[in-house]
């Protein structure tokens, strides 16, 4: 394997071992995290007039009652054709299996929809049980949800681990107090020095984990 697919580029291997054995809870991203996402954000983005660089859900929100229906539509519509085409991204089920063996608890917080996110699941067999969509709690960065199980799970946040692909997951992480773990599957953005860690591999982190456990 090259140099840049190394996984860690934030901090060194030594202190992440350590950190690892402090996990009892693991929340996912859904979209680019555990299932491929071939959502154009700049098509959503011009097919409900949102600028480039204003946050969609909060454009939706800032629009009148009218407009927003015809704005969620919109996105609905274009979430459900993207649905059925989403697959595993490799390595992540074999992951999931090895956490589900560990018993740690488990969820997903998406600021997708419920539908679907339902079809995703359920098509690729995802053994998460708990999925947190931004129908169900306020949409990330928004720390309710993470919050929430925190509480549910009694697990202090600074033991949980947020796995995600986007700033959003990152600062979701940092807002609950919680620990952020980045996946950068194609490259690495310049936010990802913001993360806790940054992982290219879900089969590096499963060994992560297996070494920190063991």
């Amino acid at each position: 394997m090259s140099e840049p697919n190394l996984l860690l580029v934030c901090i060194k291997q030594e202190t992440i071992d350590f950190s690892m054995k402090h996990i009892k809870g693991i929340i996912f991203d859904l979209d680019g995290t555990l299932v491929s996402c071939d959502l154009c954000f700049k098509t959503m983005r011009e097919a409900i007039g949102c600028p480039l660089d204003e946050d969609i859900l909060a454009f939706v929100d800032s629009l009148s009652d009218e407009q927003k229906i015809v704005a969620n539509q919109t996105i609905r519509d274009l979430e459900l054709k993207d649905a059925h085409s989403a697959n595993w991204i490799k390595g992540a089920k074999e992951f999931i299996t090895y956490l589900n063996r560990s018993q740690l608890p488990l969820a997903i917080v998406t600021r997708n929809s419920k539908e679907p996110s339902d079809i995703k699941i359920n098509n690729n067999n995802i053994s998460i049980k708990t999925i947190i969509t931004r129908d169900d709690a306020p949409a990330k960065p928004d720390p309710t949800a993470l919050l929430n199980l925190s509480k549910e799970w009694q697990i202090a946040p600074d033991n949980i681990l947020y796995i995600g692909d986007y700033l959003h997951d990152i600062n979701i992480a940092k807002n609950a107090g919680a620990l952020s773990a980045l996946f950068c599957e194609n490259e690495i953005p310049d936010y990802a020095h913001q993360a806790d860690y940054v992982f290219t591999c879900y089969f590096e982190l499963l060994n992560l984990f297996k070494e920190a456990h063991s």
